[in-house]
C-alpha cells in the first residue's frame, strides 16, 4: 500500500544520530520516545513507556534516515513487565482439593495439582474439617487421555484412578488433568509429617516435594519418581536449614537446572502479627533441589528501619511437632520502624527468562484476613531483586501458578482463582514506511498488523515458559534511505491491565 506523508522539518529527519547497518533503532527511553517522535496523539508518555490515556492512541516516529540504502528485517515491540491482565474466576481444579494448592505442568496436556483430600466444599483453611458426606456408589468411566482403569466419584468431572483406592496418610494427594476441566485423582503422594507442603517442583522425570517440619520452618523434600502409584516417594529430609523462621518456600529451577529456593525470612518482623508473613525473602540455590543451598543476596526485601530492639514472639507448632529440635516456640526478630509490608508463602514462575514471584500480600496500616490478597513482583533475573508489580483479591491467598492450556492458572486456597492469557496486553498494531528515493518521506507502508507476545511449554522443565516476542517481520519492505514507523495502541481488557509499550526495535539486515 502507498502512501504519501507530509514533510518532515529539516530537525526531525536530522534528530537521531546515524546508526551502522548491523545494529537496530532502539527506542526504550523517555528520552528516545520524545526525540523520535513525529506526532502523537490519544497516548501518555511517562517513566519511558506509552499507553492510552483513554481507550486508544497512536504514535508516528520521524524517518530515520541514512547515506546508504538498508532492507528491515523485522520490527519488535516490548510491553510493561507489570502482568495486571487478570481475569477471576471460580477455584481451579478439582472441587474438593483443600488447603494450599500445588501445581506441576509436565508438557502439553499434563497437569498436576496437589492438595488436601476435602470433602467437595470451597477450599478449606489449614486443619479445617470436611463436612459429612452422604453415601455414594463408584461406576467404571472412561475418559480421553487415560488409558488406566478409571471409576466416577460424588464430584462433578472428577475420577479416582487405581492409586486413590490407597489409605490416606493425613498428607497431599495428586490429581491429574489432561485439560484443566476433568481431573483424576491418583492417591496420597505425603503423610502426617509432610502435611505442611509448600511447593513442588520437576527435574528428570521427578517430582520434588517440599515441606516445612515442623511448621514454618526447614523446607524437607520428598523425591517422587511415581506420580500414579498413590504411594509416597522417599523423603530425603531436610534440603534447606531456615535460618531465620518463616518457610513457607517456594522453589523453581532454572535453565541451567539449578534449584532456587525463595523462603520467608522472619528475622525482622513479628510475624504472628502479620499473617505469618514477612518483608524479606531469602534466596538460596542448590544443584541438585535435595541439599547444598547456599545462601543468595534476598529476592525481595522491604525492611523498613531497624531500632536496634530485639522482640520475641511464640509460633504454636514447633515444639509440638519436632521436640526433638525446637524446645521452644520462642522466637526473636529485630524490630523495625514504620510498620512494615509483609509477603510470604512463595511461588515461581519464569516466562522468556523474566522471574516472577506470586505470595500473600497482608499490607500495612490494614493487615488481617480481610485486607489479605495475591501479589506478584517480577525481576529480568533471578539473582537480582525483585520488584512489586500489583496486587489481587481478598483473602489468605497461599497461591501456586502454572502455565497450562496456552493460558497461566493461579490458584489459591480462597473463593476466588485467576486466569491470564499472560503478560503482554491486547491491543498493539503496527505499520512501517521506507522511504525509497530519499526525499525524507514515507512512500511505501506495509499493511497494518497487530503483534503480541506467544508463550509455550519448554521440554523438561515445568516452571520455565518459552516467549515469542511481539514482532512483524518486513520481509516485504523495499530497501530505502530512511525509515520510520507508526502504533495504535488500544485498551480492549475488562480489567485494570492496558497495554504500556515500553520499547520498540527495528532490525536490519545484515
Amino acid at each position: 500500500m502507498i502512501q504519501i506523508t507530509p514533510p518532515l522539518s529539516l530537525f526531525a529527519c536530522l534528530a537521531l544520530s546515524p546508526i551502522f547497518a548491523d545494529q537496530p533503532w532502539v527506542i526504550e527511553t523517555q528520552k528516545d520516545w520524545k526525540i523520535a517522535q513525529a506526532s502523537k496523539s490519544g497516548l501518555v508518555l511517562e517513566k519511558g513507556a506509552l499507553s492510552p490515556a483513554e481507550k486508544s492512541g497512536t504514535y508516528q516516529s520521524i524517518v530515520k534516515r541514512f547515506d546508504e540504502k538498508r532492507s528491515l528485517s523485522s520490527v519488535t515491540l516490548k510491553q510493561s513487565p507489570l502482568w495486571l491482565n487478570w481475569k477471576p474466576v471460580p477455584n481451579i481444579g478439582p472441587s474438593n482439593l483443600a488447603d494450599s494448592p500445588i501445581f506441576l505442568q509436565l508438557g502439553p496436556d499434563n497437569y498436576w495439582m496437589f492438595g488436601r483430600y476435602g470433602g467437595g466444599q470451597p477450599r478449606k483453611k489449614k486443619d479445617e474439617k470436611a463436612p459429612r458426606i452422604p453415601k455414594f456408589t463408584p461406576k467404571a468411566a472412561t475418559l480421553e487421555g487415560f488409558d488406566i482403569p478409571l471409576k466416577t466419584t460424588r464430584f462433578p468431572n472428577q475420577y479416582d484412578a487405581p492409586g486413590a483406592a490407597n489409605k490416606p496418610m493425613g498428607g497431599y494427594h495428586a490429581w491429574q488433568s489432561r485439560d484443566m476441566k476433568n481431573w483424576v485423582h491418583h492417591g496420597p503422594i505425603s503423610e502426617t509429617k509432610s502435611r505442611w507442603m509448600t511447593n513442588a517442583e520437576y527435574a528428570d522425570g521427578k517430582a520434588y516435594f517440599y515441606y516445612d517440619y515442623p511448621n514454618d520452618q526447614d523446607p524437607h523434600v520428598i523425591v517422587d519418581r511415581n506420580l500414579f502409584d498413590g504411594k509416597m516417594g522417599e523423603d530425603l529430609g531436610m534440603a534447606v536449614k531456615d535460618p531465620s523462621h518463616g518457610s513457607d518456600a517456594g522453589f523453581i529451577r532454572d535453565l541451567d537446572g539449578n534449584f532456587h529456593c525463595i523462603i520467608e525470612d522472619w528475622s525482622p518482623i513479628s510475624a504472628n502479627k502479620r499473617s505469618w508473613d514477612s518483608p524479606l525473602a531469602g534466596h538460596f540455590v542448590s544443584p541438585n533441589g535435595i541439599d547444598n543451598f547456599i545462601a543468595q543476596a534476598p529476592a525481595v526485601d522491604a525492611r523498613t528501619k531497624p531500632t536496634g530492639k530485639i522482640g520475641t514472639y511464640k509460633h504454636p507448632h514447633w515444639a509440638k511437632e519436632d521436640p526433638a529440635n525446637y524446645k521452644t516456640n520462642v522466637a526473636e526478630y529485630e524490630i523495625h520502624a514504620p510498620e512494615q509490608e509483609a509477603y510470604g508463602d512463595w511461588s515461581a514462575i519464569s516466562i522468556g527468562g523474566r522471574y516472577y514471584l506470586f505470595g500473600d500480600y497482608d499490607p500495612a496500616g490494614a493487615h488481617g484476613k480481610q485486607a489479605m490478597s495475591v501479589c506478584w513482583f517480577t525481576s529480568e533475573d533471578i539473582n537480582k531483586p525483585f520488584e512489586f508489580c500489583s496486587h489481587i483479591g481478598k483473602g489468605h491467598p497461599d497461591p501456586d501458578i502454572v502455565f497450562a492450556e496456552g493460558q497461566f492458572y493461579l490458584a489459591t486456597q480462597m473463593k476466588t482463582d485467576y486466569i491470564s492469557s499472560g503478560p503482554w496486553v491486547e491491543t498493539a498494531e503496527v505499520r512501517v514506511g521506507v522511504d525509497t528515493d530519499n526525499d525524507g518521506k514515507s512512500d511505501q507502508w506495509t499493511e497494518w498488523q497487530q503483534v503480541k507476545e506467544a508463550y509455550d511449554y519448554i521440554p523438561g522443565f515445568s516452571k520455565q515458559v518459552k516467549k515469542t516476542p511481539a514482532s512483524m517481520e518486513l520481509s516485504s519492505l523495499p530497501e530505502g534511505f530512511g525509515f520510520q514507523f507508526e502504533i495504535k495502541l488500544t485498551d480492549s481488557t475488562e480489567n485494570q491491565s492496558k497495554p504500556i509499550l515500553e520499547a520498540i526495535e527495528l532490525s536490519f539486515r545484515e
